[in-house]
């Protein structure tokens, strides 16, 4: 890594750096256990107005590469910066400086560092990774990728399995005209209804597994919906694959830079496979070891399996870059640029997401209570409203907390101890838990903000030279291709 991409990494630093020795050293600040207590009931207190910076975030996203692409290009992160504080300011005035760096170091500690290191480590080493030879963009090829990555998704994560192979595929359409629509497809397939099938293969379903949902549960309940899907949107993906395909001339690339005509299909960075079965195993000990004696950190309970996981994590994206050509890394196309937007972005969204997620939690009692009360009547759940509120919310908020929330709603109807919920969803409940999760995993591909992999995926594609559609063109594609799918899924299914 070079001086200058170790001066861009640093650069995301300070804000948090400045923020944990403002809380140490500010005096006359101290931590009890209360706020703890009046975090719990922040979502109660809340008005509809505090989601304002979140809406604004999601527009400034939205409309700042169209309205201001210079700017936006040069500003982003002092934009996601602007709508954090423009939530965390307000407040800490009404609220109170002690509770507004509560929930500012919560959200840090538990929710955006994890959330970072996970995607860095992925990225970095599915970066790691090159696919040489003479693979060409045909529609059977770029369908068979997809097909791959789709049934990696849920042993790798979205996250790992796009990672892998977005720059093998973009490599291997390099020489296409239309490439667009490939991208769209495996945003939907890999990077998001692929990774149904286990805890490994989206946070959501990850968080359902730390609940006491069965590791294969949603292997054999999910199954059916996610072949479905995938089924539908491989065979329309390759009907516009083979006309655009035909309708370009069929072309043959040129001879791959670092690549000869003859040159056999192969990978360079091999250890780079081993290094993510290691990251896989990383997550999966953070949801099964069971240590206790969490660390305190301003009334904050940090895990000591997760600070582990986190240590791992960093320590296997060092050994990645460390044991990896870096030639391997140039031909491959790779550079920091994405995860840098992702990491700048994605602060302001965590920080201004805050008092949403919070609003949500309050269930009834909250500012969004219609939202929540639409799920059902009388205590009878109904599936096709729990499959279409929690996908809606997780194609703009984090699916994972929105996960969360709807499994503790649809649990709280069964009238049982904490303990004994998992089980009464997973067998009674159980279509009302495969709604919550289809929602949440599959609906996350309807925007860019859906599922963290998108948005680099996205990211990585433009820094590819693939004219990705903005923000509303990417929906346009959602709500065109998706949107039918889910109709038909909730007739089927829910």
């Amino acid at each position: 890594m070079t001086g200058v991409q170790v001066r861009k990494l640093l650069s995301l630093l300070p804000l948090l750096l400045l923020s944990l020795l403002f809380v140490i050293l500010m005096p006359g600040v101290s931590f009890g256990a209360e706020l703890h207590a009046m975090s719990m009931q922040l979502g109660t207190q809340l008005v509809v107005a505090w989601t304002l910076p979140f809406i604004c975030m999601l527009l400034s996203i939205a409309l700042g590469p169209i309205m201001a692409p210079h700017f936006w290009h040069h500003n982003f992160g002092k934009v996601a910066i602007f709508w954090g504080l423009a939530f965390l300011v307000p407040f800490a005035m009404t609220f109170g400086l002690q509770l507004a760096l509560y929930e500012f170091m919560h959200a840090m500690l538990l929710e955006y560092i994890p959330f970072i290191i996970l995607l860095f480590s992925l990225f970095t080493v599915a970066g790691g990774i090159r696919l040489k030879g003479s693979l060409v963009g045909t529609p059977v090829v770029n369908a068979g990728i997809l097909l791959i990555g789709t049934i990696l998704a849920s042993w790798m994560g979205t996250t790992g399995a796009a990672m892998l192979l977005i720059r093998p595929l973009l490599r291997a359409n390099a020489h296409r005209k239309y490439k667009v629509h490939t991208v769209v497809f495996f945003i939907f397939t890999v990077a998001n209804i692929g990774g149904s099938l286990t805890p490994l293969g989206d946070p959501p379903l990850f968080l359902g597994f730390l609940q006491g949902v069965d590791f294969f549960w949603t292997l054999t309940h999910l199954f059916l919906p996610m072949a479905l899907s995938v089924a539908i949107l491989l065979s329309l993906y390759f009907i516009i694959e083979t006309v655009l395909y035909n309708k370009e001339g069929k072309p043959v690339p040129p001879a791959a830079e670092g690549d000869s005509p003859t040159e056999k299909l192969g990978f360079e960075g091999m250890i780079n496979f081993l290094l993510l079965a290691c990251i896989v195993g990383a997550v999966l000990m953070s949801g099964m070891w069971k240590p206790g004696n969490p660390t305190i950190i301003y009334e904050i309970n940090v895990e000591t399996q997760n600070a582990a996981r986190d240590v791992l994590l960093l320590f296997i994206a060092a050994l990645s870059l460390k044991l990896t050509n870096p030639q391997s890394r140039k031909l491959n196309d790779f550079s920091w640029g994405p995860i840098i937007e992702v990491a700048k972005l994605f602060l302001g969204i965590f920080i201004s997401i805050i008092p949403v997620l919070a609003i949500l939690k309050a269930g009834s009692d909250g500012a969004l209570a219609s939202v929540i009360d639409t799920v059902s009547t009388n205590g009878v759940p109904h599936n096709g409203i729990f499959f279409w509120v929690t996908g809606t919310l997780s194609s703009f908020l984090d699916n994972a907390p929105t996960y969360l929330v709807f499994f503790n709603a649809a649990g709280g109807m069964s009238g049982l101890e904490p303990n004994l919920v998992a089980g009464h969803l997973m067998t009674e409940m159980a279509p009302t838990l495969v709604a919550i999760s289809a929602g949440a995993v599959f609906m996350g591909a309807n925007t860019y903000i859906g599922n963290a992999p998108n948005f680099m995926v996205r990211a990585i594609a433009e820094d590819m030279g693939v004219n990705m559609p903005n923000f509303f063109a990417y929906m346009a594609w959602s709500a065109g291709i998706l949107v039918p799918l889910f109709i038909l899924l909730t007739f089927i299914f829910f």
